[in-house]
């Protein structure tokens, strides 16, 4: 039987999509307030649970589900392209499950059961008979908890021994992945017509391309600025005004996105992502601070 060359399953689980989730768990890490020097091995183990495991399970499971679309919007892509022969995408994609259940044990009760559950997100975004990835709303929803809500949670609880994160730290991570719906829908406008090809109601599709850009920045705005206003309230202002700042800097090019969605979705994911990123952490550290104070 053939199999791939290593080089093709590594671009089958997609380094570069890794960044969010791992990103996410250090901002939980931080607003945790646990000493980083004395956790290191729980750090670098969380991380790469997020990034080069379920992260890399989910992408493998979407290749392999969306073989069929991808050879009408990318037949460059390694199982469409022959490249990744028979049935190996999906012999990864149940491969990699199970060595992330694997690896997720280090990281006790908390951790094991978050990353099933990321993981049964995974498959029910991209497989038959849930698929939600067919209907935009459900499917950004479950990518957006995963990458950004669920890493960042359990980013805070694994630092404090399995216990319930913070309120504070709850709803920040719920707010970012309120945002990170509307950057999940960005990944869509290169795929439109592929989508309406093979019945993927992604929310290009379902709205038209201008009305998808619209709402993507409208939910990427709204998390931004309620996590400002959270700040203020908790007397954290110059992060709140930091926060705010990034923000109004991804505007410019929300105005040119939304004027012409296919061409410039690019360029929000490019420049205006590592912003919205960037008042994650500024948040993150924002909470950490606010904990020192309190206590």
């Amino acid at each position: 039987m053939d199999r791939p060359e290593l080089s093709t399953v590594a671009e089958l689980l997609k380094p570069i999509t890794w960044f969010p989730p791992m990103w996410a768990f250090a901002c939980g890490v931080v607003s945790s307030r646990k000493s980083f020097s004395d956790n290191w091995d729980l750090i670098i183990w969380g991380i790469l649970l997020t990034g080069p495991w379920v992260c890399a399970t989910s992408q493998a499971v979407n290749d392999w589900f969306d073989r069929h679309v991808d050879a009408i919007n990318e037949p460059n892509r390694p199982i469409p392209s022959g490249r990744m022969p028979g049935r190996w995408g999906l012999y990864i994609a149940v491969i990699w499950t199970f060595l992330s259940l694997l690896w997720a044990w280090r990281l006790g009760t908390w951790g094991f059961a978050a990353t099933t559950l990321g993981l049964l997100l995974a498959w029910a975004y991209s497989a038959p008979p849930i698929r939600l990835k067919a209907n935009g709303w459900l499917g950004n929803t479950a990518c957006a908890l995963s990458y950004e809500g669920l890493a960042w949670a359990t980013g805070a609880a694994v630092m404090l021994g399995g216990s319930m994160p913070s309120q504070q730290t709850i709803a920040l991570a719920l707010l970012f992945s309120l945002g990170a719906h509307g950057i999940m829908t960005l990944n869509d406008f290169k795929a439109v017509e592929g989508d309406k090809q093979m019945g993927v109601r992604s929310l290009p599709v379902q709205l038209g391309v201008v009305n998808a850009a619209r709402v993507a920045c409208a939910l990427m705005l709204i998390a931004q600025w309620t996590v400002v206003i959270l700040l203020i309230k908790w007397g954290a202002e110059l992060s709140a005004i930091a926060v705010l700042l990034l923000s109004y800097a991804q505007t410019p090019l929300m105005y040119r996105f939304i004027k012409q969605p296919i061409e410039k979705a690019l360029s929000v994911s490019a420049f205006g992502v590592p912003l919205f990123v960037a008042g994650m952490m500024v948040s993150a550290w924002a909470l950490r601070g606010l904990q020192e104070v309190s206590e």
